[in-house]
């Protein structure tokens, strides 16, 4: 690892500014197994189908038509995902980003799984880039799992349980050593 932050320089892990727990979500889900700028695409058609000053609220996913958030390029299983977090917001049961400020990892992980087309990465990259928490550790992650990979030298990638394992030496800091295992596929190795 030592040898990756000679290289890599310092780490710049920068969180995003985003607030809005459902808009969060949102993207996320419509920028699953996408492309980004597909993705965007898709964001953008599905924000521009709303007025304005209401853009994309759980109360306008709730609203629109089938027919209306497919001309955007949302698939079903998109919409019935979004349907779900919107439904969530709602009745209440999603937390707020105030209130996941209070819970732990796991707890958060626990809870928001629990949306449809939520998983644990997605859990993982909100803890890292919206609540800044410092340790964690997406062992599920191609890119983490390469990044790993290439810095030990090894022929094939580590499986999750591996790398939970050995990423237990990098605690409290495995985001920082999240963000050096990316940056780790960006630079050339011997």
């Amino acid at each position: 690892m030592d040898a990756l932050i000679q290289r890599a320089g310092p780490c710049k892990l920068k969180m995003d500014g985003e607030r809005d727990l459902f808009l969060t979500l949102a993207r996320a889900i419509v920028f699953q197994q996408l492309h980004g700028k597909a993705a965007q695409t898709i964001f953008d058609r599905t924000a521009a189908l709303f007025p304005r000053s209401e853009v994309f609220t759980a109360q306008n996913i709730l609203r629109a038509s089938e027919d209306k958030l497919r001309s955007a390029g949302l698939s079903g299983n998109k919409q019935l995902a979004l349907r779900d977090l919107a439904g969530r917001v709602r009745d209440g049961s999603l937390p707020t980003m105030e209130e996941l400020a209070g819970l732990d990892n796991e707890e958060i992980i626990r809870q928001l799984i629990q949306v449809r087309g939520i998983g644990r990465w997605t859990v993982e990259m909100l803890l890292i880039f919206r609540l800044g928490r410092p340790d964690v550790l997406p062992v599920d992650d191609f890119g983490v799992r390469k990044g790993f990979m290439l810095v030990q030298g090894h022929e094939a990638m580590p499986t999750p349980k591996e790398l939970k394992a050995h990423g237990e030496i990098w605690a409290p800091w495995r985001t920082v050593a999240s963000w050096y295992l990316w940056r780790a596929n960006e630079i050339q190795w011997p």
